[in-house]
């Protein structure tokens, strides 16, 4: 399994928690219980994307494979119309099954991707179409699912979002963990509720 290491942010004297070996912070409730912890620069990245973002996908898996990480296509493969939900499960499951670090959605307006992306138990889908939400989104929030708007981006700033996040990692420090377990908690708590 690969893991990082977060690196501490210059402007903040807080100390952040040393993971354990195993990869895990703390024992029961932890927001990353379950999950990859990336370790190393190389990846393994589940791309999809809907037919609005289908274009956009052969650029960014030429990218990934560039940088030396590891794109799974998880489709669509052609322009034609698909659902974003269908792609998204493809991706988010790909994670949760640990067949995968990261994701990347691609759709329209990157917003029906991260809706449906996060309904998935640990997923943290972030909707980014500017440079400090790409690498904040990683350093404070943890965001494993990166989701763009291909209507709303141009490629050449696709690309670049896409590197900006990848470099970016957690911060570790212990108010954004803090902040995670509490996302954590109430996912747990919505998970037990009835369902209709």
């Amino acid at each position: 399994m690969l893991r990082h290491e977060p690196k501490l942010s210059s402007n903040d004297g807080a100390q952040r928690q040393r993971e354990k070996p195993n990869g895990k912070v703390s024992s029961g409730g932890d927001f990353r219980e379950n999950l990859p912890i990336i370790e190393e620069s190389i990846v393994r990245i589940a791309i999809g994307a809907d037919h609005g973002g289908f274009e956009l996908k052969p650029p960014i898996i030429e990218l990934l494979k560039t940088a030396g990480h590891i794109p799974l296509d998880m489709g669509t493969h052609s322009p034609d119309p698909v659902d974003y939900p269908d792609i998204t499960r493809s991706v988010a499951e790909a994670i949760q099954q640990g067949k995968a670090d990261l994701g990347i959605l691609l759709c329209g307006s990157g917003v029906g991707a991260s809706v449906a992306a996060n309904k998935f138990v640990g997923i943290r889908a972030g909707l980014c179409h500017d440079a400090f939400s790409a690498h904040q989104g990683r350093e404070d929030d943890d965001v494993n699912v990166l989701c763009l708007g291909c209507r709303v981006i141009g490629s050449s700033l696709a690309l670049d979002l896409v590197q900006i996040w990848l470099k970016a990692r957690f911060s570790g420090l212990e108010r954004h963990r803090r902040r995670l377990d509490k996302v954590a908690a109430i996912e747990k708590e919505n998970k037990l509720l009835p369902q209709d």
